[in-house]
């Protein structure tokens, strides 16, 4: 596997310096802000990423006010008070996206999370609390207990409450590729692997969180 600082070099030369560079990275929440963030914030986000899936993020988030409206702020404990009732009747009102396996998986998620506070406290301070160097774990995790949140919609959800991790977009896999991590999209239990001992090595290397070296890899190929 390839050092990083010949990817930081490619990195540097696209996007013209350091400093255009240093700016359009993101910066991960610490693991007190994350703990901070109340549960019924960590379920409408969540909530939020799987309608954005395949949709115009301003169409969804223009409707978002009705979505809280709809569904009590997102509170765990009350969504997933919701009968059978109440879930259908979110088909005939227009003020939200209406399409029923999303619609579904807010009780669904909203059940998924309060299994999580129980045995954790807080949504926030499980996150929080989850190793770094084993992210993918994580995403596998999201996927398995909670709806809608396979593929790449875990690993942005995550992106966007701040937990820090790297995102396998087609330039961050086509960068590992060129690394010599993989020889193509890592499906399999062993390529995974080798993604995650990838971002490990270079994320202690630098000293640089997860989602900073996940960037840079990708500017480093378009």
């Amino acid at each position: 596997m390839a050092g990083f600082k010949p990817i930081l070099e490619i990195a540097l030369e696209r996007t013209d310096g350091a400093e255009r560079l240093e700016a359009s990275l993101p910066v991960p929440a610490t693991a007190d802000e994350l703990a901070a963030i109340s549960d019924d914030r960590y379920l409408s986000d969540m909530c939020r990423r799987v309608f954005r899936a395949g949709l115009k993020h301003s169409l969804v988030d223009s409707k978002w006010p009705a979505f809280e409206e709809v569904f009590h702020d997102f509170v765990p404990g009350r969504v997933t008070l919701m009968n059978d009732e109440e879930m259908e009747a979110c088909m005939g009102n227009k003020a939200i996206i209406r399409h029923w396996a999303k619609i579904s998986s807010v009780r669904a998620n909203a059940a998924a999370m309060q299994a999580v506070i129980k045995d954790h406290g807080s949504f926030g301070r499980w996150l929080a609390d989850w190793p770094g160097d084993d992210i993918m774990g994580l995403w596998d995790r999201l996927a398995k207990d909670f709806s809608q949140l396979g593929g790449n919609s875990g690993p942005y959800f995550l992106r966007m409450v701040g937990k820090d991790t790297f995102v396998l977009t087609g330039d961050v896999i086509q960068g590992l590729i060129d690394a010599g991590v993989v020889a193509k999209k890592p499906t399999t239990k062993t390529d995974k692997a080798k993604v995650q001992a990838a971002f490990n090595g270079w994320a202690e290397e630098t000293g640089w969180p997860l989602c900073q070296v996940s960037r840079i890899l990708a500017l480093s190929v378009g």
